[in-house]
């Protein structure tokens, strides 16, 4: 039997944590919408909802010190530097992904309460709690209708979040730098990086692009 791993990767690739301390438990959620409605002369009746998204509940702790009894590999992050790595995967607003080793347990998550504290008597040592809900990516699609009252789908670039942005983008006509950003960081407002990686090209004024420019995108 494959032995247990506890992993968070971004979903790049970039970076990666496998918790040092295996949990003792991991806390699975199923469930579905229920509405129970009364029907006249016939009772109460459940109608069936969609399925919910899995949630997953763990904790353990970040020890400061190695120790042979309960931790899985000996090269140790900091407890408080991995506290920061996971707030500023928190920060960053995209899943993550969850891997468990010898479970069926892997795909992305959003992290969504992150809980931590030291404790008395264990110096140096964070304990902390996770609660993660599945994430499934959807892609909508713009609806028209046209003169004849016949619906077109409208399609257009989409970049889901879960993917690297492009190493490169080719300014196209009525391009700015906020769409050029929400189109391949998928958000806008971080047109302010995208300039400062490209100032050399673009010059002083960020307003001033131009069809045919070549612009390097920060990752």
């Amino acid at each position: 039997m494959a032995s247990l791993e506890f992993w968070l990767k971004t979903v790049d690739g970039k970076e990666s944590l496998q918790l040092p301390v295996n949990p003792e438990q991991i806390s699975v959620k199923k469930w579905h919408g229920y509405e129970d409605v009364q029907v006249t002369q016939l009772g109460e009746y459940t109608i069936i909802g969609e399925a919910a998204l899995k949630e997953y509940s763990l904790g353990s702790f970040f020890p400061r010190d190695y120790h042979p009894g309960y931790c899985e590999y000996e090269d140790l992050p900091d407890p408080w530097d991995t506290v920061e790595k996971i707030e500023k995967w928190m920060e960053r607003r995209k899943p993550v992904r969850l891997v468990i080793t010898g479970t069926p347990i892997e795909g992305l998550v959003t992290i969504r309460s992150f809980q931590y504290s030291e404790r008395a008597g264990n110096p140096g040592d964070v304990f902390f709690e996770l609660e993660l809900k599945e994430y499934k990516d959807v892609q909508f699609r713009q609806v028209e209708t046209s003169g004849s009252g016949k619906a077109m789908v409208i399609t257009g670039d989409y970049r889901p979040d879960t993917k690297a942005p492009p190493a490169f983008y080719v300014v196209i006509p009525r391009d700015t730098l906020w769409k050029i950003a929400q189109r391949t960081l998928g958000n806008g407002d971080s047109w302010k990086e995208v300039y400062e990686a490209n100032k050399a090209v673009i010059g002083k004024n960020p307003n001033k692009i131009y069809p045919g420019q070549k612009l390097v995108i920060p990752s």
